[in-house]
Protein backbone atom coordinates (compact mmCIF):
# COMPACT_ATOMS: atom_id res chain seq x y z
CA UNK A 1 0.00 0.00 0.00
CA UNK A 2 1.14 3.51 -0.80
CA UNK A 3 0.21 6.15 1.79
CA UNK A 4 0.04 9.78 0.71
CA UNK A 5 1.20 12.59 2.99
CA UNK A 6 0.07 16.00 1.78
CA UNK A 7 1.09 19.52 2.70
CA UNK A 8 -1.81 20.96 4.70
CA UNK A 9 -3.27 23.88 2.77
CA UNK A 10 -3.69 26.39 5.60
CA UNK A 11 -0.58 28.50 6.03
CA UNK A 12 -1.13 28.57 9.79
CA UNK A 13 -0.94 24.75 9.93
CA UNK A 14 2.69 23.82 10.49
CA UNK A 15 2.35 20.13 11.43
CA UNK A 16 2.75 17.05 9.25
CA UNK A 17 0.91 13.77 9.97
CA UNK A 18 3.86 11.41 9.39
CA UNK A 19 7.48 12.34 10.11
CA UNK A 20 10.61 10.77 8.55
CA UNK A 21 11.31 8.81 11.75
CA UNK A 22 8.20 6.67 11.09
CA UNK A 23 8.99 5.76 7.48
CA UNK A 24 11.11 2.66 8.13
CA UNK A 25 8.65 1.18 10.61
CA UNK A 26 5.81 1.67 8.14
CA UNK A 27 7.88 0.09 5.37
CA UNK A 28 8.37 -2.98 7.56
CA UNK A 29 4.58 -3.38 7.48
CA UNK A 30 4.54 -2.94 3.68
CA UNK A 31 3.25 0.61 3.84
CA UNK A 32 5.21 2.90 1.49
CA UNK A 33 5.12 6.66 1.93
CA UNK A 34 4.43 9.09 -0.92
CA UNK A 35 5.10 12.63 0.31
CA UNK A 36 4.14 15.89 -1.37
CA UNK A 37 7.17 18.14 -1.79
CA UNK A 38 7.48 20.45 1.20
CA UNK A 39 4.82 18.67 3.25
CA UNK A 40 6.94 18.54 6.38
CA UNK A 41 9.22 21.53 6.00
CA UNK A 42 7.23 23.70 8.41
CA UNK A 43 7.65 21.00 11.07
CA UNK A 44 11.40 20.81 10.33
CA UNK A 45 11.00 17.57 8.35
CA UNK A 46 12.85 18.10 5.07
CA UNK A 47 12.13 16.25 1.81
CA UNK A 48 15.67 14.86 1.91
CA UNK A 49 14.96 13.34 5.33
CA UNK A 50 11.94 11.47 3.94
CA UNK A 51 13.89 10.23 0.93
CA UNK A 52 16.78 9.12 3.13
CA UNK A 53 14.37 6.91 5.10
CA UNK A 54 12.83 5.37 1.97
CA UNK A 55 9.86 7.58 1.12
CA UNK A 56 9.16 8.93 -2.36
CA UNK A 57 8.68 12.69 -2.75
CA UNK A 58 6.24 13.88 -5.41
CA UNK A 59 6.35 17.47 -6.75
CA UNK A 60 2.66 18.35 -6.31
CA UNK A 61 -0.42 17.43 -4.29
CA UNK A 62 -2.05 15.98 -7.40
CA UNK A 63 0.97 13.76 -8.09
CA UNK A 64 1.05 12.50 -4.50
CA UNK A 65 -2.68 11.71 -4.56
CA UNK A 66 -2.37 9.96 -7.91
CA UNK A 67 0.47 7.77 -6.63
CA UNK A 68 -1.22 6.87 -3.33
CA UNK A 69 -3.85 4.30 -2.34
CA UNK A 70 -4.65 6.15 0.88
CA UNK A 71 -4.17 9.67 2.21
CA UNK A 72 -3.56 10.69 5.82
CA UNK A 73 -4.34 14.21 7.03
CA UNK A 74 -4.17 16.38 10.15
CA UNK A 75 -7.05 18.72 9.47
CA UNK A 76 -10.65 18.00 8.60
CA UNK A 77 -10.86 18.16 4.78
CA UNK A 78 -13.40 20.28 2.92
CA UNK A 79 -15.83 18.95 0.34
CA UNK A 80 -13.51 20.50 -2.27
CA UNK A 81 -10.59 18.53 -0.84
CA UNK A 82 -12.62 15.33 -1.18
CA UNK A 83 -13.28 16.07 -4.84
CA UNK A 84 -9.52 15.91 -5.49
CA UNK A 85 -9.10 12.46 -3.93
CA UNK A 86 -9.13 9.33 -6.06
CA UNK A 87 -12.49 7.61 -6.19
CA UNK A 88 -12.38 4.37 -4.19
CA UNK A 89 -9.31 5.39 -2.19
CA UNK A 90 -8.93 5.56 1.61
CA UNK A 91 -8.85 8.70 3.75
CA UNK A 92 -7.56 8.78 7.32
CA UNK A 93 -8.24 12.14 9.00
CA UNK A 94 -10.25 13.96 11.66
CA UNK A 95 -13.76 14.19 10.20
CA UNK A 96 -16.17 15.22 13.00
CA UNK A 97 -18.83 13.13 11.24
CA UNK A 98 -21.60 13.92 13.72
CA UNK A 99 -21.34 17.58 12.65
CA UNK A 100 -20.09 17.54 9.04
CA UNK A 101 -22.89 15.72 7.25
CA UNK A 102 -22.20 17.25 3.82
CA UNK A 103 -18.60 16.06 4.08
CA UNK A 104 -19.74 12.52 4.96
CA UNK A 105 -22.11 12.47 1.99
CA UNK A 106 -19.34 13.68 -0.34
CA UNK A 107 -17.00 10.92 0.89
CA UNK A 108 -19.67 8.26 0.37
CA UNK A 109 -20.48 9.60 -3.10
CA UNK A 110 -16.85 9.16 -4.17
CA UNK A 111 -16.74 5.66 -2.65
CA UNK A 112 -13.93 6.72 -0.33
CA UNK A 113 -13.36 4.53 2.71
CA UNK A 114 -13.00 7.02 5.56
CA UNK A 115 -11.46 6.46 8.98
CA UNK A 116 -12.33 9.35 11.32
CA UNK A 117 -9.45 9.77 13.74
CA UNK A 118 -11.63 11.81 16.10
CA UNK A 119 -13.98 8.81 16.46
CA UNK A 120 -11.43 6.22 17.62
CA UNK A 121 -12.88 4.63 20.78
CA UNK A 122 -11.18 5.54 24.04
CA UNK A 123 -10.10 2.05 25.03
CA UNK A 124 -6.85 0.74 26.46
CA UNK A 125 -5.84 -0.77 23.10
CA UNK A 126 -6.65 2.45 21.24
CA UNK A 127 -4.72 4.78 23.54
CA UNK A 128 -1.61 4.62 21.39
CA UNK A 129 -3.66 5.71 18.33
CA UNK A 130 -5.51 8.57 20.02
CA UNK A 131 -4.56 11.71 18.12
CA UNK A 132 -7.05 13.80 20.08
CA UNK A 133 -5.16 13.07 23.28
CA UNK A 134 -1.66 13.57 21.88
CA UNK A 135 -2.56 16.87 20.24
CA UNK A 136 -4.54 18.04 23.27
CA UNK A 137 -1.40 17.53 25.36
CA UNK A 138 0.41 20.01 23.12
CA UNK A 139 -2.51 22.46 23.10
CA UNK A 140 -2.88 22.44 26.88
CA UNK A 141 0.82 23.13 27.35
CA UNK A 142 0.94 25.97 24.85
CA UNK A 143 -2.28 27.56 26.11
CA UNK A 144 -0.65 28.19 29.48
CA UNK A 145 2.60 29.44 27.92
CA UNK A 146 0.58 31.84 25.75
CA UNK A 147 -1.60 32.92 28.67
CA UNK A 148 1.47 33.61 30.80
CA UNK A 149 3.03 35.62 27.97
CA UNK A 150 -0.09 37.80 27.67
CA UNK A 151 -0.59 38.26 31.41
CA UNK A 152 1.05 41.50 32.69
CA UNK A 153 1.90 39.75 35.96
CA UNK A 154 4.30 37.02 37.09
CA UNK A 155 2.99 33.46 37.25
CA UNK A 156 5.22 32.29 40.16
CA UNK A 157 5.58 33.73 43.64
CA UNK A 158 8.73 35.83 43.82
CA UNK A 159 10.59 36.97 46.92
CA UNK A 160 12.66 39.96 45.89
CA UNK A 161 14.42 42.94 47.42
CA UNK A 162 11.41 44.95 46.30
CA UNK A 163 9.07 42.72 48.28
CA UNK A 164 7.14 39.50 47.85
CA UNK A 165 4.99 39.01 44.76
CA UNK A 166 2.06 36.63 45.16
CA UNK A 167 1.62 33.90 42.54
CA UNK A 168 -0.97 34.23 39.79
CA UNK A 169 -4.16 32.20 40.04
CA UNK A 170 -4.86 29.99 37.01
CA UNK A 171 -8.29 28.43 36.55
CA UNK A 172 -8.48 25.45 34.19
CA UNK A 173 -12.01 24.71 33.01
CA UNK A 174 -12.21 21.12 31.82
CA UNK A 175 -9.83 18.46 33.10
CA UNK A 176 -9.52 16.20 30.08
CA UNK A 177 -6.14 15.64 28.44
CA UNK A 178 -5.71 19.31 27.45
CA UNK A 179 -6.84 20.47 30.87
CA UNK A 180 -4.51 18.14 32.74
CA UNK A 181 -1.62 19.23 30.51
CA UNK A 182 -2.51 22.85 31.26
CA UNK A 183 -2.68 22.16 35.01
CA UNK A 184 0.77 20.55 35.00
CA UNK A 185 2.26 23.39 32.97
CA UNK A 186 0.69 26.12 35.12
CA UNK A 187 1.98 24.41 38.26
CA UNK A 188 5.48 24.14 36.81
CA UNK A 189 5.35 27.86 36.07
CA UNK A 190 4.52 28.47 39.72
CA UNK A 191 0.87 29.52 39.56
CA UNK A 192 -1.77 28.73 42.14
CA UNK A 193 -4.03 26.39 40.13
CA UNK A 194 -7.73 25.57 40.40
CA UNK A 195 -9.59 23.24 38.05
CA UNK A 196 -13.22 22.52 37.28
CA UNK A 197 -14.83 19.62 35.45
CA UNK A 198 -18.34 18.20 35.33
CA UNK A 199 -16.86 14.69 35.68
CA UNK A 200 -16.30 13.97 39.36
CA UNK A 201 -14.00 11.07 38.49
CA UNK A 202 -11.18 13.44 37.46
CA UNK A 203 -10.85 14.97 40.94
CA UNK A 204 -8.07 12.58 41.93
CA UNK A 205 -6.11 13.32 38.74
CA UNK A 206 -6.42 17.07 39.27
CA UNK A 207 -5.30 16.88 42.88
CA UNK A 208 -2.40 14.57 42.00
CA UNK A 209 -1.00 17.42 39.88
CA UNK A 210 -1.14 19.81 42.81
CA UNK A 211 -4.27 21.74 41.80
CA UNK A 212 -7.41 22.41 43.79
CA UNK A 213 -10.51 20.72 42.35
CA UNK A 214 -13.65 22.83 42.51
CA UNK A 215 -16.89 20.94 42.15
CA UNK A 216 -20.61 21.53 42.04
CA UNK A 217 -22.53 20.25 45.05
CA UNK A 218 -24.50 17.61 43.13
CA UNK A 219 -24.75 13.85 42.78
CA UNK A 220 -24.92 14.25 38.98
CA UNK A 221 -21.90 13.03 37.01
CA UNK A 222 -21.46 13.98 33.37
CA UNK A 223 -19.13 11.28 32.11
CA UNK A 224 -20.11 8.93 29.29
CA UNK A 225 -19.13 5.26 29.21
CA UNK A 226 -16.38 6.26 26.78
CA UNK A 227 -14.86 8.77 29.18
CA UNK A 228 -16.08 11.91 27.40
CA UNK A 229 -18.17 14.69 28.92
CA UNK A 230 -21.89 14.81 28.25
CA UNK A 231 -24.51 17.51 28.73
CA UNK A 232 -25.81 18.12 32.23
CA UNK A 233 -29.23 19.10 33.62
CA UNK A 234 -30.45 22.69 33.80
CA UNK A 235 -30.29 22.57 37.60
CA UNK A 236 -26.64 21.50 37.42
CA UNK A 237 -25.89 24.24 34.86
CA UNK A 238 -27.30 26.88 37.21
CA UNK A 239 -25.16 25.67 40.13
CA UNK A 240 -22.17 25.38 37.83
CA UNK A 241 -22.55 28.95 36.60
CA UNK A 242 -22.77 30.32 40.14
CA UNK A 243 -19.67 28.38 41.19
CA UNK A 244 -17.62 29.35 38.14
CA UNK A 245 -18.55 33.02 38.51
CA UNK A 246 -16.86 33.12 41.93
CA UNK A 247 -13.67 31.47 40.75
CA UNK A 248 -13.42 33.24 37.38
CA UNK A 249 -13.64 36.61 39.18
CA UNK A 250 -10.48 35.94 41.20
CA UNK A 251 -8.49 34.22 38.42
CA UNK A 252 -5.64 35.94 36.60
CA UNK A 253 -5.59 33.40 33.77
CA UNK A 254 -8.46 31.15 32.69
CA UNK A 255 -7.87 28.24 30.29
CA UNK A 256 -11.07 26.68 28.92
CA UNK A 257 -10.99 23.23 27.31
CA UNK A 258 -14.56 21.92 27.57
CA UNK A 259 -15.94 20.05 24.55
CA UNK A 260 -18.88 17.72 23.98
CA UNK A 261 -18.41 15.28 21.06
CA UNK A 262 -20.76 16.00 18.17
CA UNK A 263 -22.02 19.33 19.55
CA UNK A 264 -20.93 22.93 19.84
CA UNK A 265 -18.80 23.70 22.86
CA UNK A 266 -20.77 24.65 25.98
CA UNK A 267 -20.75 28.33 26.91
CA UNK A 268 -19.37 28.38 30.44
CA UNK A 269 -17.88 31.87 30.78
CA UNK A 270 -20.56 34.53 30.31
CA UNK A 271 -20.03 38.20 29.52
CA UNK A 272 -20.99 39.06 33.10
CA UNK A 273 -18.22 36.77 34.35
CA UNK A 274 -15.70 38.50 32.08
CA UNK A 275 -16.83 41.90 33.34
CA UNK A 276 -16.16 40.75 36.92
CA UNK A 277 -12.55 39.74 36.17
CA UNK A 278 -9.57 41.89 37.09
CA UNK A 279 -8.30 44.22 34.34
CA UNK A 280 -5.37 42.63 32.53
CA UNK A 281 -6.61 39.09 33.12
CA UNK A 282 -6.41 36.56 30.29
CA UNK A 283 -8.75 33.88 28.92
CA UNK A 284 -7.36 31.27 26.52
CA UNK A 285 -10.28 29.43 24.89
CA UNK A 286 -9.19 26.06 23.50
CA UNK A 287 -12.77 25.42 22.34
CA UNK A 288 -12.75 28.44 20.02
CA UNK A 289 -13.01 26.32 16.86
CA UNK A 290 -16.30 24.87 18.14
CA UNK A 291 -17.80 28.27 19.04
CA UNK A 292 -15.95 28.62 22.32
CA UNK A 293 -16.49 28.19 26.04
CA UNK A 294 -16.47 31.96 26.54
CA UNK A 295 -19.37 33.99 25.20
CA UNK A 296 -16.99 36.71 23.96
CA UNK A 297 -14.48 34.47 22.18
CA UNK A 298 -13.88 35.26 18.51
CA UNK A 299 -12.50 32.25 16.65
CA UNK A 300 -9.04 32.86 15.25
CA UNK A 301 -8.66 36.23 16.98
CA UNK A 302 -7.27 37.77 20.16
CA UNK A 303 -9.58 40.48 21.47
CA UNK A 304 -9.78 42.66 24.58
CA UNK A 305 -13.23 42.90 26.15
CA UNK A 306 -13.94 44.70 29.42
CA UNK A 307 -10.20 44.91 30.05
CA UNK A 308 -9.71 41.13 29.65
CA UNK A 309 -7.62 39.60 26.85
CA UNK A 310 -9.52 36.72 25.23
CA UNK A 311 -7.49 34.43 22.98
CA UNK A 312 -9.46 32.39 20.43
CA UNK A 313 -6.53 30.80 18.58
CA UNK A 314 -7.92 27.86 16.58
CA UNK A 315 -4.56 26.38 15.71
CA UNK A 316 -2.94 26.10 19.14
CA UNK A 317 -1.32 22.71 18.54
CA UNK A 318 0.45 23.94 15.42
CA UNK A 319 2.59 26.24 17.56
CA UNK A 320 4.20 23.04 18.84
CA UNK A 321 4.69 21.73 15.30
CA UNK A 322 7.77 19.55 15.83
CA UNK A 323 6.67 17.54 18.84
CA UNK A 324 2.99 17.61 17.84
CA UNK A 325 3.95 16.08 14.48
CA UNK A 326 6.11 13.41 16.11
CA UNK A 327 3.29 12.44 18.49
CA UNK A 328 0.72 12.37 15.69
CA UNK A 329 3.06 10.27 13.56
CA UNK A 330 3.51 7.68 16.33
CA UNK A 331 -0.27 7.54 16.68
CA UNK A 332 -0.53 6.89 12.95
CA UNK A 333 2.00 4.07 13.09
CA UNK A 334 -0.07 2.25 15.70
CA UNK A 335 -3.29 2.95 13.82
CA UNK A 336 -2.07 1.63 10.48
CA UNK A 337 -0.49 -1.40 12.12
CA UNK A 338 -3.91 -2.19 13.61
CA UNK A 339 -6.17 -1.69 10.59
CA UNK A 340 -3.88 -3.24 7.93
CA UNK A 341 -2.19 -6.56 7.34
CA UNK A 342 0.70 -6.91 4.91
CA UNK A 343 -0.06 -3.43 3.60
CA UNK A 344 -3.77 -4.09 2.95
CA UNK A 345 -6.67 -2.56 4.87
CA UNK A 346 -8.72 -5.18 6.70
CA UNK A 347 -12.02 -3.24 7.14
CA UNK A 348 -12.97 -5.67 9.91
CA UNK A 349 -16.22 -4.37 11.40
CA UNK A 350 -16.09 -6.98 14.15
CA UNK A 351 -13.08 -5.04 15.48
CA UNK A 352 -14.10 -2.39 18.02
CA UNK A 353 -11.66 0.22 16.76
CA UNK A 354 -12.57 -0.18 13.08
CA UNK A 355 -16.30 -0.19 13.83
CA UNK A 356 -15.84 2.88 15.98
CA UNK A 357 -14.11 5.06 13.38
CA UNK A 358 -14.89 3.72 9.87
CA UNK A 359 -17.44 6.23 8.61
CA UNK A 360 -17.89 5.46 4.89
CA UNK A 361 -17.00 2.37 2.86
CA UNK A 362 -17.85 1.18 -0.66
CA UNK A 363 -20.21 4.09 -1.21
CA UNK A 364 -22.14 3.56 2.04
CA UNK A 365 -22.24 5.37 5.36
CA UNK A 366 -21.46 2.52 7.78
CA UNK A 367 -20.93 4.31 11.10
CA UNK A 368 -23.92 3.80 13.41
CA UNK A 369 -23.68 7.07 15.36
CA UNK A 370 -23.19 9.10 12.19
CA UNK A 371 -26.22 7.50 10.57
CA UNK A 372 -28.26 8.25 13.66
CA UNK A 373 -27.09 11.89 13.65
CA UNK A 374 -28.01 12.17 9.98
CA UNK A 375 -31.40 10.53 10.48
CA UNK A 376 -30.53 7.54 8.29
CA UNK A 377 -31.53 3.88 8.77
CA UNK A 378 -29.51 1.77 11.21
CA UNK A 379 -25.95 1.03 10.13
CA UNK A 380 -25.01 -2.33 8.69
CA UNK A 381 -23.22 -4.77 10.92
CA UNK A 382 -20.40 -5.41 8.45
CA UNK A 383 -18.56 -3.54 5.76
Amino acid sequence: MKLGVLREGAEVELRVPVVPDSVKRLLQKKIELVVQKGAGVRALAADADYEKEGAKVEPTEAAAIAAADAVVRLKTPSVEDVARLKEGSVLVAPILPLLHHDLVRALAARKISTFALDSIPRTTVAQMMDVLSSQATCAGYYAVVLGAAKLPRFFPMLITAAGTIAPATALIVGAGVAGLSAIGTARRLGARVEAFDVRAVVKEQVESLGARFIEVDSSEDAQTAGGYAKEVSEEYKKKQSELLAKHVAKADCVITTALIPGKRAPTLITEDMVMAMKPGSVIVDLAAEQQGNCALTEAGKTVVKHGVTIIGDTNMTSHMAVHASHMYSRNMEKFFFHVTKDGVFKFDMSDEITAGCLITHQGNIVHAKTKEAMGLPEARGAA
